[in-house]
């Protein structure tokens, strides 16, 4: 049955979307900065919804979670965005202002950051965006912004389904919408996000006065409804793969055997990003300390319990050397950083019973408190052989880690071949994938590590930093590695953010760095004590255009974030 108002909104927006296709990239760019003013002016509200969804006092260290993957990270992006076309209406391209070098096996990397000014803030991270073998620069240079500079375009509506976790996930969606697909948007929130649909609008009113963009709330049904009207071109979603699959392939009695024939129901192109097991190895030495023992047993506790652990990006599985003599020191720390960090609600539907799963399987699982709901859990003495075990194949999505003392030969090199090959074998998903090394592990490793990186198939990969904050860094690019198919999707397919404009279909994956042992705490740590008061410094730091007013603001950021 038709919905008038559906109807309305979408022929809107097709109208729109012609508009969008022939606008002057100046005029594009001008709404970036309208889009940023927008988003800074109702922040506060963005950020105190967020905060009522998921039970968090905004006046707490954990709000500081909400204005950094809210607010901050649209108007970072917008950013990052106008930078690029202001190179592209130059004649220019984003790539004559980053470096390009190379990668294993002839690949080419792409500094994708720093990429602005104020990427300052996170001094001692860096990101490359690197791309499929066998690309040459030139292809490259030719496939940045290619649909956005294509005035041949067919005019499209892009219908994408957000998350329920993290409230700015939709809205980088709109943007990577209109500017990589040159796509007009609609949206469906999901319901757990309803209570945003305000603030969301009111960011994006620029776009949405030009019919480039709508924000809606529903049910299944009008997600249902969205996908498959005749206005709507492509879908992205982000969610869980039975989600996608009951949208591609229904949910009926019959779906499954569509599935495997590939039989759709729904044959617009789609795109997705759908989570998955994410590893972290460790690659200690004997001579590790005390101290650095606890520091990356404090940064894994994060990896799990950020958003009170329900993170497409959270580690859910810690593969350390079964041969380490500090093995289960390292366990013991690890177990203590986790009962100890703040407490949080276990806010997301569904978290006590895949909590309860967790437990079912492994009785002897250490159970550190939080919610008691869902309580955060550990579970030491995974089998690596076992391709059976649940917290291998299934995302908890939630607060649950798993522990694998994983048996290989004692050399750092053969020990991180093996840890590589036990992720790319076992682990459902390809979408993050961390290691921590010290430096003079990774110097004694040298290509070898570089190579063990290439091998490892992960959309976003961090070396000494979570895939959390290189997520949100706006030009590198976010998604699942290449490879899945519609009706084998694993953690999806496409890829997002990608501010450089880089053509999707040559990218290969984001390998991050970060610093061993960073000082001071970082922001997204969840023992952050200031974590709230700098990511509101932050936000109004980026989001001001002018130096002189946000230069102090900068400082008063960074000196909060040194007392975290």
């Amino acid at each position: 049955m038709s919905d008038p108002a559906l109807d309305d909104d979408l022929g809107a927006l097709r109208a729109g979307a012609a508009r969008w296709v022939a606008m002057p990239l100046g005029e594009k760019r001008a709404l970036l900065r309208g889009v940023r003013a927008a988003t800074l002016a109702v922040a506060s509200d963005w950020v105190a919804a967020a905060c009522a969804i998921k039970d968090v006092d905004p006046r707490s260290p954990a709000a500081g979670e909400e204005w950094s993957s809210g607010p901050y990270a649209l108007i970072t992006m917008t950013s990052a965005l106008e930078k690029t076309l202001k190179l592209l209406e130059k004649g220019r391209s984003p790539l004559d202002e980053v470096e390009v070098t190379g990668a294993p096996g002839g690949r080419i990397a792409v500094k994708a950051f720093p990429y602005l000014p104020k990427d300052v803030v996170l001094t001692g991270y860096e990101a490359h965006v690197w791309l499929r073998p066998g690309l040459d620069l030139d292809a490259v240079r030719a496939g940045v912004a290619r649909a956005l500079r294509d005035p041949e375009r067919e005019p499209r509506v892009t219908a994408v389904l957000g998350a329920g976790n993290v409230t700015g996930i939709a809205a980088l969606d709109v943007l990577s919408a209109l500017f990589a697909e040159a796509s007009a948007v609609i949206v469906k929130l999901n319901p757990l996000k309803s209570r945003l649909a305000d603030a969301l609008s009111s960011a994006f009113a620029p776009l949405i006065d030009l019919d480039l963009v709508r924000i809606t709330t529903g049910d299944a049904d009008l997600g249902q409804a969205l996908v498959h009207h005749a206005l709507v071109d492509a879908v992205h979603i982000t969610g869980s793969r039975a989600t996608h699959d009951a949208i591609v392939f229904g949910s009926d009695d019959d779906a499954e055997r569509r599935r495997q024939a590939d039989e759709r129901l729904m044959t617009k192109p789609i795109t997705s990003e759908l989570g998955g097991v994410g590893p972290a190895i460790v690659i200690p030495d004997d001579d590790w300390t005390d101290d650095e023992c606890d520091a990356v047993a404090r940064d894994l506790a994060t990896q799990r319990l950020h958003n009170s652990g329900f993170n497409c990006v959270a580690t859910q599985i810690v593969i350390i050397p079964a041969h380490w003599s500090r093995a289960d020191d390292f366990v013991d720390a690890l177990r203590d950083s986790l009962r100890d960090a703040p407490a949080r609600r276990a806010y997301y539907p569904g978290a006590s019973g895949r909590q309860l799963e967790a437990i079912t399987a492994h009785p002897d699982a250490s159970v550190l408190g939080g919610d008691p709901e869902a309580p955060r859990t550990l579970v030491d003495h995974l089998d690596s052989a076992n391709a059976d075990e649940h917290l291998f194949t299934t995302e908890a999505f939630g607060p649950v880690i798993g522990i694998v003392r994983l048996p290989a030969p004692p050399d750092p090199g053969s020990y991180l071949d093996a840890a590589v090959t036990f992720c790319n074998d076992r682990l459902a998903g390809t979408l993050g994938a961390g290691i921590i090394a010290h430096p003079r592990t990774i110097d004694q490793l040298g290509d070898r590590f570089e190579w063990a990186v290439a091998q490892l198939r992960y959309g976003t990969i961090g070396v000494n930093s979570w895939v959390g904050p290189i997520f949100g860094m706006p030009a590198a690019t976010w998604g699942a590695y290449p490879g899945h198919t519609v009706h084998e999707i694993g953690s999806g397919i496409g890829v997002v953010h990608n501010a450089l404009l880089l053509d999707p279909d040559h990218v290969e994956r984001t390998v991050g760095r970060g610093p061993w042992q960073a000082w001071p705490t970082p922001l997204w740590f969840v023992d952050n004590r200031t974590a709230h008061v700098t990511a509101r410094r932050l936000t109004r730091f980026a989001g001001i255009d002018s130096w002189a007013i946000a230069a102090p603001l900068g400082a008063a950021a960074v000196d909060s974030y040194r007392k975290g």
